[in-house]
């Protein structure tokens, strides 16, 4: 379920990566908007080959997409909290939906221990945080508790040129 929300029995068994795969998949952890041509060569492989690798990725499902890191205050986001969420059992799916229609809402996690479900939102103040937690999420008929966590400063510790990244 960590790739969005797939069944795992309606996913194909994964294929195994090499060490070509993993480079290319740390290149464009780093830049996904790197070439064809420099990721080809970066990885010692013609541009066929890689062109083919990372389609091969992208269908296997280890690609998931290509998008930008936002600064979210920059963007208007003032405003970001985790909130964890206790919820009726076996209704994960239901409200996975639910929350992934909430403007700002980012990420979202089932997980184990004290709640069931750890959520990621951005909102442009407090003011939209607190309508966002109580008159959406806690409307939702099958969360029974939340609890709202502000964020004071985040650091973005995705993949960089100054930052090592562990694949196989």
């Amino acid at each position: 379920m960590a790739d969005g929300g797939e069944d795992p029995g309606q996913v194909p068994p994964a294929r195994p990566l090499d060490a070509i795969d993993r480079d290319i998949l740390r290149l464009l952890q780093t830049d996904g908007r790197a070439s064809i041509r420099s990721v080809a060569d970066r990885v010692h492989v013609s541009r066929a080959n890689a062109y083919a690798r990372i389609n091969r990725l992208i269908d296997d499902g280890v690609i998931r997409g290509f998008s930008a890191r936002v600064n979210h205050e920059r963007a208007g986001q003032g405003a970001s909290a985790y909130i964890t969420l206790k919820i009726v059992q076996n209704s994960w799916r239901t409200v996975r939906e639910q929350l992934q229609a909430l403007p700002g809402a980012t990420h979202i996690a089932l997980v184990s221990g004290d709640f069931d479900v750890l959520l990621l939102v951005h909102t442009p103040d407090n003011r939209s945080l607190r309508e966002l937690v109580l008159t959406r999420i806690q409307a939702i008929p099958e969360v029974l508790s939340t609890r709202t966590l502000l964020v004071f400063e985040e650091t973005d510790l995705a993949p960089g040129p100054d930052r090592p990244t562990e694949l196989g």
